[in-house]
């Protein structure tokens, strides 16, 4: 059995002393030890200690890398370092890295080698000298980047200092683990503090209620900078644990890697389920060796938990529910073939119960609690409510709000809710989700629905367009491919819907857009409608234009 934690380095480290030779992360043909993993996050932190003694500033320290040793050993080293760790990802536009590298205050990035050639754009301009750890990389191939950029420090791998003169630095429970940048409404990322007891406390409950042990081999399927990424590494690491993180190839076909890699626990979003789904790859007993199948980040289809529990029949199934705000997960619900499916709404499934410790309220506009069986806004308190956005205060102040009757600031979710009569809570959709089309009041999630069980898609979007200043003049829905004729589809779900419900197109979409978390991105999909509405007006202005240039070339003759 795991022991509850004080910070998030120490599961780790209990376990490198008792199992120093178990696999602690395979990566490829890659496996490293939990006695070599640490030996590497070791060195880290005790460069970082030398470099950084005199270092004013916030103690972070930023990773640049994606699915490399080098990563994983930056964020080790990062904590045994004392400070926390800021995730950044090599594969997003370097302008959106720098930014969020400026706002976090970080004196130090550690660097996979892939990410090197970055960063002449990543440092350019930077306030501040940083120290430059590229743990994989010899230190004569830094020489071009230190003649470049003189006012940073470079190490390469003979640079950086032996594991045996780490001292560990004192780390309270309320200081920072990691420093997660996720989307903002005005296009700036917002920065989510999150300290080591919000951590722990999520890790203490998963592990009581997983019992992960040496033996597990747990799935790593999400970017570092997706804060899921934190229950694969650190519950298995305290557990000692093997992560096994798949390569791009590996991960592009997840049932073979499940099988090959001999996985014991799976956590993915549950667009990966569908995909699976989608291409056959969830035949009955085809996962046998699944103790755990567990869904996070999306809401997960009625239809694609019933194929995959088939698939994975000695595995219990559950359906996680968390933003970043509230730390990786606060509230599941465990998959009940008998029971489940009548407790779903909108065809997918309860997001369950809250966590130990944490407490979830229903309300409505005016923050006034709502009774079982209505429909409100879920926010939540408890340990694992983080410390807030990263110098802004104004927004913190907006989404931690004090509730009657309650001492504990609630962090409002932005999600519509319902908790059923004498049963566990339902997701109904964002709160930013539900529109008004020609002045009713409409969740596009009920559309959604109609549209997933007319079609035959495991997925579908409904999107308000083409908006008008009071909202919406239609909805455009989405399908997968491979369902009916899109005017079939249309017709069947107009058959069900209230005319200002009903799509006025239906589009199928051979290849789901996803965002760098493995969601549906309905940005995207947003984007392409406005694309061609731009493409049309501007079909429409050429004769236009062309008949008024003629127009004035005949009166100027």
């Amino acid at each position: 059995m795991t022991r509850s934690l004080a910070t998030l380095r120490d599961g780790f480290l209990n376990s490198a002393e008792r199992w120093p030779d178990h696999p602690a992360l395979q990566l490829g043909a890659t496996t490293l030890t939990y006695g070599e993993l640490q030996r590497r996050a070791l060195s880290i932190a005790t460069t970082l200690q030398w470099v950084d003694r005199d270092a004013a500033g916030p103690a972070r320290t930023a990773v640049l890398g994606h699915r490399d040793t080098a990563a994983f050993e930056g964020i080790l080293g990062a904590l045994c370092r004392g400070h926390g760790y800021v995730p950044l990802d090599p594969l997003v536009p370097v302008a959106r890295s720098r930014a969020m590298l400026r706002r976090s205050g970080a004196r130090s990035v550690i660097v996979e080698a892939g990410a090197v050639p970055m960063l002449d754009e990543l440092l350019t301009e930077s306030p501040w000298g940083l120290t430059v750890l590229a743990p994989a990389e010899p230190s004569t191939a830094l020489d071009g980047l230190r003649a470049r950029l003189p006012d940073h420090r470079f190490l390469g791998v003979e640079d950086l200092l032996l594991p045996d003169a780490w001292q560990p630095t004192p780390v309270e429970p309320d200081a920072e683990a990691y420093l997660l940048f996720t989307s903002g409404s005005t296009g700036l990322p917002k920065g989510v503090r999150v300290s080591h007891r919000n951590v722990t406390s999520f890790l203490d409950a998963v592990a009581a209620r997983y019992a992960p042990g040496p033996e597990d081999r747990f799935s790593h399927t999400f970017d570092l900078t997706f804060d899921l990424s934190v229950f694969d590494l650190f519950l298995a690491w305290q557990a000692g644990a093997c992560v096994c993180c798949p390569t791009a190839t590996e991960k592009a076909v997840p049932a073979r890697y499940i099988r090959s890699a001999g996985l014991t626990v799976w956590f993915s979003v549950p667009s990966t389920a569908v995909m699976m789904s989608k291409l056959r790859m969830l035949e009955p007993g085809a996962f046998g060796g699944l103790r755990h199948a567990l869904f996070c980040g999306e809401g997960l289809p009625v239809e694609v938990a019933r194929r995959f529990a088939a698939a994975a029949p000695g595995a219990v199934l559950e359906n996680l529910y968390g933003p970043t705000e509230l730390t990786v997960a606060c509230t599941v619900h465990r998959w009940d073939p008998l029971v489940s499916p009548a407790q779903s709404e909108l065809g997918l499934v309860p997001i369950g119960e809250p966590y130990p410790g944490m407490t979830a309220r229903v309300v409505d506009e005016r923050l006034r609690d709502v009774p079982d069986g209505s429909t409100g806004e879920l926010l939540l308190t408890g340990p694992q409510r983080t410390l807030g956005y990263l110098d802004d205060p104004e927004r913190t102040a907006a989404a931690f709000v004090t509730l009657d009757g309650a001492s504990e600031l609630f962090y409002r979710t932005g999600d519509r809710v319902r908790r059923l009569p004498g049963g566990p809570l339902v997701y109904l959709g964002r709160s930013d989700h539900q529109v008004k089309i020609k002045g009713y009041r409409v969740e596009l999630g009920e559309i959604e629905m109609v549209l997933r069980e007319v079609s035959g898609s495991d997925v579908a979007v409904a999107l308000a367009w083409p908006r008008s200043e009071s909202g919406a003049d239609g909805v455009v829905g989405f399908v997968g491919h491979g369902a009916e004729d899109p005017e079939v589809v249309r017709r069947r779900a107009a058959a069900r819907l209230p005319s200002y419900m009903q799509p006025r197109e239906v589009r199928v979409v051979d290849e789901w857009p996803l965002n760098a978390n493995g969601k549906v991105d309905r940005g995207r999909l947003l984007e392409r409608l406005i694309q061609e509405r731009a493409d049309q007006e501007r079909a429409a202005s050429e004769p236009l234009a062309r008949a008024e240039s003629g127009a004035e070339r005949a009166v100027a003759s």
